[in-house]
């Protein structure tokens, strides 16, 4: 990690290899684990296991947020998330990420122990978002959003990605300097899958470097079993863990930062055989 990411108490530092997100969605309907962690002793136990996996950073939500998902309330999202916060906050050492669009979540969440707000919509969703992180000295991942969750998928457009997504992407830093928060706690994401045909998303995966470049922040990428890869692969979701580890094999090569990811092991041992046979030499 060329730029250091700085979260409220500590720093993240990454070193050869990709720091690793581990995803932990506390929801019944999210598109490939929905339901398997939503009770708090479930959440607690797939937390653990993740960091004990290799997992860097832990990224919870709430709502779901794959193409077409119903919007949940205030009260909701709160229910499904603070408790398990409040409880990993005193169970794990690793910083907590709270995957959310409203303010109110991310403001709990970050009384309840979080870290990181990691925001689907690049702040915009919510004019308070900006404040809040500002306020909480949160670490912050912007990421690029075209539409909303309901209606990412249904005809998305660019006239060159990349440069759309990179100019978005520039906005929103700028926007969060204006407003006081220091360049050091912003990561930066592309936005996988949110609102881009397979071929915008490999356009971008292919993109790394001039992202780094050009906005100067770790850049994020989200692409575990994500809907491109059964464009690739021709394989349902359940059977993508071959397809995200061969590419993030392929971004690790480009110097990605942080890759969020469910098979936290999986990867970690694939990136970490990688590296070995890289540098010829045995750990």
């Amino acid at each position: 990690m060329k730029h250091p990411w700085t979260l409220r108490s500590r720093h993240l530092q990454g070193g050869r290899l990709p720091l690793l997100m581990g995803i932990l969605n506390l929801t019944p309907d999210s598109f490939s684990d929905g339901g398997l962690f939503n009770t708090t002793d479930l959440a607690i136990a797939q937390a653990v296991k993740l960091q004990s996996d290799g997992a860097d950073i832990l990224d919870i939500g709430g709502e779901s947020t794959r193409p077409g998902a119903a919007p949940v309330s205030l009260d909701e999202e709160l229910s499904r998330t603070i408790p398990v916060i409040k409880a990993l906050a005193e169970t794990i050492t690793i910083p907590i990420s709270i995957d959310t669009t409203k303010a109110e979540v991310a403001r709990q969440a970050l009384e309840a122990g979080a870290d990181i707000v990691n925001d689907i919509s690049g702040l915009t969703f919510d004019r308070d978002m900006i404040s809040v992180c500002r306020d909480y000295d949160a670490g912050i991942c912007l990421m690029h959003i075209q539409g909303t969750p309901q209606t990412m998928q249904q005809s998305p457009t660019y006239g060159d990605v990349v440069a759309e997504v990179t100019e978005f992407l520039q906005q929103q830093v700028d926007r969060c300097l204006m407003a006081g928060i220091a360049p050091e706690r912003i990561c930066v994401d592309p936005g996988i899958g949110f609102g881009k045909t397979a071929e915008h998303n490999l356009s971008l995966l292919k993109s790394v470097h001039r992202l780094q470049s050009s906005l100067q922040r770790p850049v994020l990428i989200g692409h575990s079993r994500k809907r491109f890869l059964a464009k690739i692969l021709g394989r349902p979701v359940e059977e993508r863990e071959a397809g995200t580890v061969g590419v993030s094999i392929a971004l690790a090569e480009q110097g990605t930062d942080v890759l969020r990811i469910h098979d936290v092991r999986t990867v970690k041992d694939a990136l970490v055989a990688w590296d070995t046979v890289r540098i010829c030499g045995v750990r």
